[in-house]
Formats: structure tokens, sequence, C-alpha cells
């Protein structure tokens, strides 16, 4: 029953914040635009429920010849963010766009955060249970590693360090909703993020 009524206020909230934003999406689409041609989304493949792949849309907030060796943002300040790019990461409005994933179905509003392949191969038999729901726009993980790119930038191998401290964290975080998916623990987690969004 949970997931039916989740399912259906998803496609709720979805409809109902891309209707509202319309106007600011052209806004920001005019911004990308002028502050470094070319495309205005950044699409990424993520795996999502039951380990399908799916394409994660996002507002671009990189260069488009920034190289794509490295699979994670490493600071504020790293040097591939565009002007427009730092803002919207700063405030999470590059993750606008997947109001289209969520209406789409393959992904929630509140669910772990979808990983790219080469992180999930890391997974053990237990953290793979993040791949038995779909995965969301935010999630407990993404309230309490909001700076996730700052701590990047402390080390001297950020990828190794994620993989090895912040993920496993992550996804230990993440087993909480994933044992409780409820519709209070759905609404409490949105009503948590605005708020840390607020206050960034």
């Amino acid at each position: 029953m949970n997931s039916f009524v989740i399912r259906v206020l998803d496609i709720l909230f979805s409809l109902i914040g891309l209707l509202l934003l319309a106007p600011f999406f052209l806004l920001v689409t005019i911004w990308i635009l002028l502050d470094d041609p070319g495309p205005v989304f950044y699409r990424q493949v993520r795996v999502g429920k039951r380990g399908k792949d799916f394409l994660l849309l996002k507002f671009r907030s990189m260069r488009v010849d920034n190289g794509k060796s490295l699979q994670l943002t490493v600071g504020s300040r790293d040097p591939r963010i565009t002007r427009s790019g730092y803002w919207l990461r700063k405030f999470k409005l590059d993750e606008l766009p997947q109001l289209l994933n969520v209406l789409y179905g393959s992904m929630s509003i509140v669910g772990p955060r979808p990983e790219v392949r080469k992180f999930v191969e890391y997974y053990t038999q237990e953290q793979r249970q993040v791949l038995s729901v779909r995965p969301g726009i935010t999630d407990e993980a993404s309230i309490a590693y909001a700076n996730e790119n700052e701590l990047l930038a402390k080390v001297a191998d950020p990828e190794k360090y994620y993989i090895e401290t912040i993920m496993p964290e992550k996804l230990a975080l993440n087993q909480h909703f994933i044992r409780n998916p409820s519709v209070i623990n759905y609404l409490r987690i949105i009503g948590k993020t605005m708020v840390k969004v607020v206050k960034n």
C-alpha cells in the first residue's frame, strides 16, 4: 500500500513541480547557454531498480570540454564547473530535471541516489538491497553528505576515499528508508531536504 501511495505522490509532485517550474526552466536554459554554449541537459547512465540502467537527467553544470576521466566532482570550485553550474549545484537546482525521471517511473522523489555502474560493482550483497527500490532525487545520505564535494577535495585520492569511506556510509544510511518505506518517512525526508537547501 505504501509503495502505491508513494508512486501516486511521485506522479502528483513531479507534475505540479514541472508545471510550476516551467518558466524557471526556461531562464536556467538561457543562463546555461549564455555561460557556456552546448547542451542544456546532462545525461548519464545510472543503475536503477533491479540493477537496470537508465538515463539520469540534470541541468549541465560542467564545461562541454571538461574531460570525463573522473566521475566525481571534487570541491565546489572544481575547474570543470561553469559559473552558472556553481550556483545550480550549490542550491541543488541542477537536479530538478530529474522530476522527468520521476514522472517516467525510473526514479522516485525519495530513494537512494543512483550510482554509475563502476561504483555499483563495489557493492556487497547486503548493500545491493538499495537496488530493490527506485532510486531517488533525495535521501538521508544526500542530506548527511551535502558537503561531499568538499570532503573529497581534502583527500589525495578522492575516488578511493569515496569507495572505501563515503559510499559505505551512504549505503548504510539508506537502509533505514528501504526497511521503512512509509509515506510519513517519504514526506519527512522531503521536508528535511527543503530545510537543508534553504539553509545553504
